[in-house]
């Protein structure tokens, strides 16, 4: 793995030096793009507006239209904005996980500590682990200030982004039925669906099986084979058919499980 960033974390007046990792991959098939016509790959060029003619990446800069007028920044004016934030993973302060609403929740990476810091970094990891809490974070990655958790996992000490909360949207846009507590013999039998579908969670029971039915498609394909993908349609559930709905998922439960 290749590390993404350097820096180190503020713990208190401990500064424990760290690199983060990418703590994901994508599961899903890497496609090209290409023409229609002779399936030829597709590439994307960095051009000049005004000329036309292709950038060379060196010699792209980044700038902000400021009435009118581009004002450049160069990689110091990042730093100036907040220098402490560019190296720093800055613990603001711990609370419980479950204070976190899952919809903040973003991107996760590994911290490796550098040799001089195992040992504060061990220290924090288990004292992590054993409280029970994460450390609430800010720092700049790329450019953008980001705010995160960190916690731990096992021996690693893992990084949660987190959305800003003027990054999530209001649902009120949304077609949405009034809280209320409903037809109580059809809450009384959608509460014993729940409980006859609930079971410990156990990541390792669920796999990307769209990429591997694709890539079987491909395959086939590849071997002249024609694809006639299933007819399927939404199917709609009538409002007074709920309860004999509810009956007849319970029975088919029971009968999966004999």
């Amino acid at each position: 793995m290749r590390s993404i960033w350097t820096g180190s974390i503020s713990f208190g007046l401990i500064n424990i030096p760290v690199k983060i990792f990418s703590a994901v991959q994508e599961s899903t098939l890497n496609l090209d793009m290409l023409d229609r016509r002779d399936h030829s790959n597709i590439h994307f060029k960095r051009v000049n507006a005004e000329t036309g003619k292709e950038v060379a990446y060196e010699d792209i800069v980044k700038g902000y239209n400021l009435n009118g007028r581009y004002v450049v920044l160069e990689d110091k004016d990042f730093e100036s904005a907040d220098a402490v934030k560019t190296k720093t993973i800055e613990i603001l302060n711990f609370t419980d996980e479950k204070e976190i609403d899952s919809i903040y929740y973003e991107k996760p990476y590994y911290l490796e500590p550098d040799k001089s810091g195992t040992k504060a970094y061990a220290l924090l990891r288990d004292s992590l682990q054993a409280s029970g809490k994460v450390g609430v974070t800010s720092f700049v990655l790329r450019n953008h200030e980001a705010l995160a958790i960190l916690r731990s996992r096992g021996k690693v000490i893992v990084l949660n982004r987190i959305r800003f909360e003027e990054e999530i949207r209001e649902p009120g846009d949304l077609k949405l039925p009034p809280l209320s507590k409903g037809n109580k013999k059809e809450m009384d039998m959608a509460d014993k669906l729940i409980a006859q579908l609930s079971e410990k969670f156990n990541i390792a029971d669920y796999k990307d099986t769209y990429s591997a039915k694709l890539m079987k498609i491909i395959r086939q394909k590849a071997k002249g084979k024609q694809i006639q993908p299933p007819k399927m349609k939404v199917v709609h559930t009538k409002q007074d058919d709920l309860m004999s709905m509810l009956k007849a998922s319970l029975t088919e439960k029971r009968k999966k499980a004999s």
